[in-house]
Parts: structure tokens; sequence; C-alpha cells
């Protein structure tokens, strides 16, 4: 995986279980756990890290697929963005199987996974603002078993992974309703994010969920703009806005997400085409969600 590995990592295991990950996690909290290994061996050969050791998770076979529960989907953290892909998960997710084949060329979605998505939590990662706007739940475990903590609330540090624990599964609410993820890139084919824009509608609840990412160092949602939308949505009947609205809601989750600076100073050319690009995946994205 990279010719610096043998001189960096001291020791690696290889566990067959989630016990025997929290136990090795355990026993060397100076190690640290890899799966697909594209943004942790990308900094090893960088030189940013150096691993006392690593523990393995790619043999845990129960992180690997998923199930259901309780009106949720319980996603192992060990699915990788190719497996999300593909049409039997876009049917049960839509947004999170299109920020899957979004994630970057065919190499990376084959080897990056779910929870190393969640845990790198790089701002351009395109599973999160799908996550964010889901509302999803990560279950982690560790020496005193498992919690559950919300996805934002660890993007945000505001609960952050104790020793010995790790992200096993994100637990994600099946809402039977649209869901579309768009972003943009400074260049054509799979690349990283400049800007990309999650809208799930909630038919349930009357309400609509949009998160923004790449923008900020974490998913931003802009709930104002929710509730304004919502109560202009005709959840009865059809559920057409004018394209009115749709403009208006674009430029409300923009202006929310890429604020203008302090001191009534003027956007430079880069942050103004930045927030026109956020207003038009937004505009975009709810578009085709309501249709």
């Amino acid at each position: 995986m990279t010719t610096h590995a043998p001189q960096t990592a001291q020791s690696v295991t290889l566990p067959a279980s989630l016990d025997e990950a929290v136990a090795a996690l355990t026993a060397m909290p100076a190690a640290v756990p890899v799966a697909g290994g594209t943004d942790l061996m990308a900094a090893v050969n960088r030189g940013q890290l150096r691993p006392a050791g690593l523990v393995g998770l790619g043999r845990i076979n129960e992180i690997r697929g998923w199930q259901y529960q309780d009106g949720h989907a319980l996603l192992g953290a060990g699915l990788t963005h190719a497996r999300m892909g593909r049409p039997d998960f876009a049917a049960l997710i839509p947004a999170l199987a299109a920020a899957s084949r979004a994630a970057g060329p065919p190499q990376i979605r084959n080897a990056g996974t779910l929870g190393g998505n969640v845990v790198t939590a790089a701002p351009t990662g395109d599973s999160l603002p799908v996550l964010a706007a889901l509302e999803a739940d990560l279950v982690v475990v560790g020496p005193l078993g498992s919690r559950e903590i919300p996805v934002s609330h660890l993007l945000a540090g505001r609960d952050l992974l104790a020793p010995g624990e790790l992200v096993a599964f994100v637990r994600v609410p099946l809402l039977h309703a649209p869901q579309v993820f768009l972003k943009a890139t400074g260049r054509t084919g799979p690349a990283r994010a400049s800007a990309s824009v999650a809208v799930v509608l909630d038919p349930a609840r009357r309400g609509v969920r949009c998160a923004v990412g790449a923008v900020a160092p974490m998913p931003l949602r802009p709930l104002e703009a929710e509730r304004w939308i919502a109560s202009l949505v005709d959840w009865d009947n059809d559920r057409a806005l004018a394209p009115e609205a749709l403009t208006a809601f674009g430029e409300y989750v923009a202006a929310a997400c890429v604020p203008d600076p302090p001191g009534g100073e003027q956007l430079s050319p880069a942050v103004l085409h930045l927030r026109r690009t956020v207003a038009t995946l937004a505009r975009r994205a709810l578009g085709r969600a309501l249709s």
C-alpha cells in the first residue's frame, strides 16, 4: 500500500470481529484503525502521519453490509462507495448512492468506506452532507460497550471518539421519499467537490432538509431556508413549486452558507462564484426532489 508503511507502523493487527478490533485498539491506544486507507495511507506517504500501529478492519464481515432496524437502515462502516453505488442500495437511500458514485475514480470507490469518510471528516467528503440532511446517527463501539451519537456531533467536535472506540455502523432513517445529491467540481470527471448539496424530503413531517458540503469544515444546514420552503410546498397534492420559489430557495441557502463578510465588505470574485454555485445546486436539487 505504501513504501513508507514498513518503516512507520510497528505492528499490524487484523481482527476478525468488532470485539477483537476494540481489544486491539485498547491494548495499543496509539494504533490507528484502517479500512480502505484512501486517506490514511495517503497521509502516511506524504509524511503527515506516523502511526505506531495499524488495526485493519477489512476482515470484519459484520460491518460490510446493512440490515433493517425499526424503520432505519443500519449501514456497516465497512461498506465501500462502490457497493453503495449499486442499484439495490440506490433504491434504499438514493442520495447516499449518488454521493458514493461521485466519490472519485474507481480505485477510490472500490477501497474507500462509509466509516472512513465519516471519521476522516474531510470537508469535501461526499457522504457527509447526505448524512447530515438525513440526520443520521453513528453506532460507536468501545471498551465500555456501544453508544449512539449524531453524525453532526462528531463532525462538529461536540462528541469525539474515546480511546479504543471506533465507528461500527451508521443508522439512517428510511424516509421513502425523494432525495437528491449534487456536487460541483473544479474540472470534469471525478474530483473533489468545490461545493455539494443534499436535499431530502420528509413528507411525514412535511419537511425539507438541506445540507451543504465543501464550503466549510463541516456540512451546513440552512434551517431557516428549510422551514421557509417547506411552508410553501403543497404536501397534499403534487408538491410543485413555482420557478421563482426554487430560485429564491437557492439564494436563501447560498446566503446562509456563504455569508457576506463583516463590515460590509464586497465578496471576492471567488467567493461570489462559490455562492452562485451553491445557489444553483440547491435550486436544482430541490427542483429534482419535488419533481
